[in-house]
């Protein structure tokens, strides 16, 4: 199979990566993630998206790869929309207003595709529920230290599964990556991956 850059350095996207055993280099893409405002979070995502794949295509100049992807997962609530916090008071600032309520997380995926120098993308929006959560319980997450590097200042698939009630949506997607989406996107772009290239 031809290898992929995944212009990201998180480590969940890297998971699912060797989950589906695609090669693949890591190139994270250093963009400034601001955003225009009045987009909604599917625009936001799909935004910064396709600029992770864009700025690693525009380091490499002339040595255009054949495949890249990027990804961003934006968390949405009341029209706030959260990205990750960069410290502990933001992160706190988050958990308190996610806490007892429900919010959407938006994945976006682009798929660079090196032979025709297209551009897929695609995005998921999910819902994710939390618990009512005390402030010694909010605390204790804090210190655990893995709201950090993290949309919401929170990782489903870490501890904070202790205060999930409920989801609805694609959980990979919400963890960081919509495989089934991402699945297609090869698939209609003519990667050659082996579960359907027979």
């Amino acid at each position: 199979m031809e290898p992929i850059i995944l212009a990201s350095g998180s480590l969940r996207r890297q998971e699912f990566f060797r989950l589906l055993d695609l090669p693949f280099s890591i190139m994270p893409a250093l963009i400034d993630e601001v955003y225009e405002e009045g987009l909604s979070p599917q625009e936001i995502a799909e935004d910064l998206a396709v600029r992770k794949v864009n700025k690693i295509i525009d380091l490499l100049k002339n040595r255009t790869p054949p495949w890249i992807c990027g990804a961003d997962t934006i968390i949405s609530v009341d029209g706030q929309i959260f990205g990750k916090p960069r410290e502990r008071d933001e992160a706190h600032r988050m958990l308190s207003t996610l806490q007892g309520r429900s919010h959407d997380v938006v994945t976006a995926v682009a798929l660079f595709n090196g032979r025709d120098k297209s551009i897929d993308c695609r995005s998921v929006k999910s819902s994710v529920s939390f618990a009512t959560l005390s402030e010694p319980e909010i605390e204790w997450y804090l210190n655990t230290g893995e709201w950090q590097g993290v949309a919401g200042g929170y990782k489903i698939q870490g501890l904070a599964g202790c205060y999930i009630s409920g989801i609805e949506g694609s959980y990979s997607s919400i963890v960081g990556l919509p495989i089934h989406e991402f699945y297609v996107m090869l698939r209609d772009n003519g990667y050659p991956y082996g579960a359907y290239n027979h």
